[in-house]
């Protein structure tokens, strides 16, 4: 789900991804992610971007869409169904496995920034 409310402060006080990437000491690439859902905000991270924007984190916070439905045979005997939880407990077992690769990509291209770093200080 993206986070409007934090784009829309951000915008407003003028500020650019990058300058809010570099308030929560990440990449720009990684902050869109962020801010357009497809990567979490942990909770230190709102804290850190609502200090940033001189604002209450309740002013830009957005929960994320985490709906997880499982189709359950014991509480589902309506005509029809299949009962089949394996099915349900399969797609959001591929869901987290994506979202846990994001973040190893996410920690990867950080972990390659920092080493670029540390060989240009040489």
């Amino acid at each position: 789900m993206q986070k409007e409310k934090l784009r829309t402060v951000r915008k407003r006080k003028g500020y650019t991804q990058q300058q809010v990437a570099d308030a929560i000491a990440t990449d720009v690439s990684n902050y869109s992610r962020k801010e357009s859902g497809s990567v979490k905000i942990i909770h230190s991270e709102w804290d850190k971007i609502a200090k940033f924007l001189d604002v209450p984190v309740e002013e830009i916070y957005e929960d994320d869409d985490t709906n997880i439905v499982v189709n359950n045979p014991v509480f589902n005997d309506s005509p029809g169904s299949s009962g089949a939880i394996g099915n349900n407990v399969n797609n959001f077992s591929n869901e987290l496995s994506i979202e846990v690769i994001k973040n190893l990509q996410d920690y990867i291209s950080l972990l390659k920034e920092e080493i670029s770093k540390l060989k240009s200080e040489k």
